[in-house]
């Protein structure tokens, strides 16, 4: 089998139900395989993969154990040569499957491939090619100078402003939002690290990808549709806490040592001041909400 397509919800049947359609269309090209991984949902999404598209094979958990933990399960089962991990708010072309086979085929030194990522409104999303997060890049995106200076390689290069949106290229961190993964060297790095329980795991498997000899790509030929923020919003509180708690696992067991030891310290300092700001902004637009107009 060439492929399996492994996506993982949670309470986002409607933006399921459109990523599935489309990635129905992209099968009818290749030899494939589908499966959704429903962590618990209560929106009838399981039901709605039953009734409505059959062929998909599911795999439906009684409790919400993370991200990781979910594409893991999927992943001990997939039969594909290739793994394509995607997410439930994403739509992709009918001709996705076959570029991306073809392109991992033409580059065997290939890893992972991430694609040209655009939101709803069909603007382009940074992260779709990104550099490793040293302690000095990791540094430069909390504190912000990343946002105030977007062009700039030494304060922006998190998200390689030197690569063009249309050009093909390494890129070390591919977006766990589409990580199209050579079966083989996944069978070198391990699945994905589950103490991640959301954000961080596609930085995390990037990484170790590197560490085992393979190459990253970045390739625009491949255009998706990525509704960021729908199937996950860094407004809940539990969110901004796994969001912040997967910087602070990474920086923790991927960073430098010896003499970074103090910066390495300095930088998880400052995810927690981050997390705070976020958390005190949320409260402050909840409580704006709840004046009387």
């Amino acid at each position: 089998m060439e492929l399996s397509v492994i996506i993982v919800s949670f309470n986002v049947r409607d933006l399921l139900k459109q990523c599935l359609l489309s990635v129905s269309k992209a099968s009818k090209k290749t030899d494939c395989e589908v499966f959704v991984v429903d962590n618990n949902s209560s929106d009838n999404s399981a039901e709605m993969i039953e009734q409505e598209f059959p062929e998909v094979i599911l795999i439906k958990n009684k409790l919400n154990s993370g991200f990781s933990k979910a594409n893991n399960q999927a992943i001990r089962h997939a039969k594909g040569q290739f793994i394509l991990l995607l997410n439930p708010d994403t739509i992709i072309e009918e001709d996705t499957f076959l570029k991306s086979i073809n392109f991992m085929n033409n580059h065997p030194d290939a890893g992972i491939m991430g694609v040209r990522m655009v939101n709803g409104e069909g603007k382009f999303l940074p992260e779709s090619k990104r550099a490793l997060p040293t302690l000095k890049t990791a540094f430069f995106k909390i504190s912000g100078f990343s946002f105030m200076f977007p062009r700039s390689l030494i304060f922006n290069k998190y998200y390689r402003p030197d690569i063009g949106s249309f050009d093909t290229s390494i890129a070390e961190i591919i977006s766990g939002a589409f990580m199209f993964i050579r079966k083989d060297a996944l069978n070198i790095t391990g699945m994905l690290d589950e103490d991640y329980f959301m954000y961080g795991e596609d930085i995390d498997l990037s990484y170790r990808m590197l560490q085992a000899g393979y190459k990253n790509y970045y390739f625009p030929g491949i255009q998706i549709v990525h509704f960021k923020g729908k199937s996950t919003s860094r407004d809940k509180f539990t969110d901004i806490f796994f969001f912040y708690e997967s910087m602070r696992i990474y920086v923790k067991k991927r960073s430098f040592e010896g003499k970074f030891k103090f910066w390495k310290s300095f930088i998880v300092l400052t995810i927690y001041l981050r997390e705070g700001l976020a958390l005190i902004n949320r409260i402050i637009r909840i409580s704006i909400r709840r004046l009387p107009k």
